[in-house]
């Protein structure tokens, strides 16, 4: 089972087309030959017509392909009809999207409107109540010819008015019955994801593509890797377009590393049709991101051929940390073993950033480069390992992209019977002038979080940022987006949209003012229950909308708190996390090294 030809040359992954709108009249065709598509999403409310035609003209103006427009009800869902009449008859023809949660009557009447209607199997017949029951096979099947009777009617309307369909599964939104067979895992998310597309194609309906976003990178890079293994089992004609997309990534650097690390490491396997980088920000800085994302992925692949075979040197289904032995990297930090990843800097940034450490700084170079005793090697060449507690890296000049280099430095040392720890390096060739800090911040992120994820490295070192204070919090923001390191709290925080019950960017900043010196918290801002409750699974605490200007707070996926006046909600979360131990006070507040910048 595989989900690309080769882990080491790149090779874009052949699918049908399919064709959203009419391309001779401002439609596109997602997936064949054609360019990977840029879509982004409106954040104001759908029955606000005149502000939706404004921010859909305002994404397409800095090249957004495809507008997608949550109608979260029978009524939004209607005056689709009259955005969409609105923009034509101001000379806009990009394809509209109809996003729907829970309401299949919503989806009727949406594909009456628009180009594209996207549905979450999660919910789209099923309700989640993270209720627990053991289904038997005639119980399970039967439940399966439910949702065929609810979901076949959309199949028949988009396949009359020549509509396309997204089938798009989210980890934070699995129904109780896929839960409760596959458990909460991407193997579920893929399932949930086929069951609709088998109905589709029992009605003879093709134009569609899949989607599997989570908000937590490695997760979503798991399932698609996991969902195009199986498309390319059930057989050749199963090779429908993917849309890439880490969900609720958040904002500013982070939201951008955790997007890079996710769409950026399936788009260097040559996997995705076309993309949407979320962010809690205003939408047209989304499409900058994208166009910014997808520049890269030319850069930070082989194209070449290798004298290798293509055998992969990890496993790209299950994350599993390669398994070194535990090395010193000086007298007070170890690596290697079940220790943390380290952050390794160059001795002209440890120069640089040394004077403004304090002693409680959790942001400190761990090792510099120039001291370690590390081994350098070219894995195009044989090489010989002594002993297998020697760090071990690609040396700066071999002629293979990045990733490429690592994972092959990985499958050689797998035949030598080698375990040794491995420092990563960003780049390996240094471009002839400095990279924009845009670009290396989302060139570091794609490289070391793709290797990351494939459970390779023990050290990281970032060279790429010309900053030293910004290249050493960039390697830990790397970390802790990959999930390998937490030095600093962690936000969930979904882009807005219609659905969205209250100002996601203002309350995001203003929990982050009171939240941000808390160390390994993880605090999930979500704008409705879409997605809230189980994308919360995994997070600490919730702050979720519950109905207009009223909020709900949960602990992990349970609510605690119900219909909170959005004024006391923020203090109210503080006093949740004082409840439950995890508050700290803040220090003196000292801007720490490397702070990040705004993007």
């Amino acid at each position: 089972m595989h989900y690309c030809e080769s882990p080491y040359v790149y090779q874009r992954r052949k699918t049908r087309e399919v064709f959203v709108g009419d391309p001779a009249n401002g439609g596109v065709i997602i997936g064949g030959d054609h360019p990977v598509v840029k879509q982004s999403m409106l954040t104001c409310d759908t029955m606000d017509t005149a502000l939706s035609a404004k921010q859909t003209l305002e994404l397409v103006a800095v090249g957004c392909q495809i507008v997608r427009i949550t109608a979260p009800t029978v009524k939004d869902a209607a005056n689709l009809e009259n955005i969409v009449r609105e923009l034509r008859a101001r000379g806009c023809y990009v394809p509209i999207v109809a996003d729907i949660h829970f309401k299949p009557d919503a989806a009727m009447e949406a594909a009456k409107w628009v180009e594209m209607v996207r549905i979450n199997p999660g919910n789209y017949a099923d309700s989640k109540k993270f209720a627990i029951k053991e289904y038997t096979d005639d119980q399970y099947d039967a439940e399966l010819k439910r949702i065929e009777e609810k979901f076949t009617p959309l199949v028949k309307r988009c396949q009359e008015l020549g509509r396309a369909l997204r089938i798009g599964t989210n980890h934070g939104s699995l129904s109780d019955r896929i839960m409760n067979r596959y458990g909460d895992t991407p193997l579920g998310m893929v399932e949930s994801a086929l069951e609709f597309a088998r109905i589709a194609r029992a009605n003879g309906f093709h134009n569609f593509k899949f989607s599997m976003k989570s908000s937590n990178p490695k997760v979503m890079i798991e399932c698609y890797r996991l969902l195009v293994a199986r498309l390319n089992e059930l057989g050749p004609d199963w090779n429908y377009p993917i849309h890439l997309g880490v969900t609720e990534a958040g904002e500013g650097e982070d939201g951008r590393i955790k997007s890079a690390i996710g769409i950026g490491s399936l788009l260097c396997d040559g996997l995705g049709d076309t993309i949407r980088v979320s962010l809690t920000e205003d939408s047209p800085r989304e499409i900058e991101v994208c166009n910014d994302l997808l520049a890269q992925v030319p850069v930070l692949t082989n194209h070449d051929l290798l004298a290798e075979n293509h055998e992969f040197p990890f496993d790209p289904f299950g994350f599993e940390r390669r398994v070194t032995p535990e090395i010193e990297l000086n007298e007070d930090v170890k690596c290697g073993g079940e220790q943390l990843i380290r952050v390794v800097v160059t001795r002209a940034t440890f120069d640089k950033v040394a004077p403004k450490i304090r002693p409680k700084d959790d942001v400190k170079p761990e090792a510099i480069y120039e001291d370690l005793n590390v081994l350098e090697v070219d894995p195009l060449e044989n090489f010989t390992v002594n002993c297998h507690t020697q760090l071990i890296t690609v040396k700066d000049g071999v002629m293979l992209p990045t990733i490429a280099a690592f994972r092959l430095l990985v499958a050689k040392l797998k035949r030598l019977g080698a375990s040794n720890p491995i420092l990563l390096k960003d780049l390996l060739i240094f471009p002839e002038t400095s990279l924009a800090p845009n670009i290396a911040l989302l060139r570091a992120s794609v490289v070391i979080g793709s290797l990351l994820a494939d459970g390779i490295g023990d050290a990281i070192l970032v060279r790429g940022e010309a900053g030293a204070g910004q290249s050493l919090r960039l390697g830990f923001n790397i970390l802790q987006a990959a999930g390998c390191r937490s030095f600093k709290t962690d936000y969930v925080a979904c882009p807005s949209c219609g659905r969205t019950l209250f100002n996601l960017q203002t309350v995001t900043a203003r929990i982050k003012e009171r939240t941000q010196h808390l160390k390994g918290v993880k605090i999930a801002i979500m704008g409705c229950i879409v997605n809230g409750p189980g994308e919360m699974a995994d997070a600490d605490f919730g702050y979720v909308g519950g109905a207009p200007n009223k909020i709900n707070l949960y602990v992990g996926k349970q609510p605690i708190k119900f219909n909170i006046p959005e004024a006391e909600a923020v203090e109210r979360l503080v006093d949740l996390i004082k409840e439950h131990g995890k508050w700290a006070e803040p220090e003196d507040a000292v801007e720490p090294v490397g702070i990040s910048r705004a993007v």
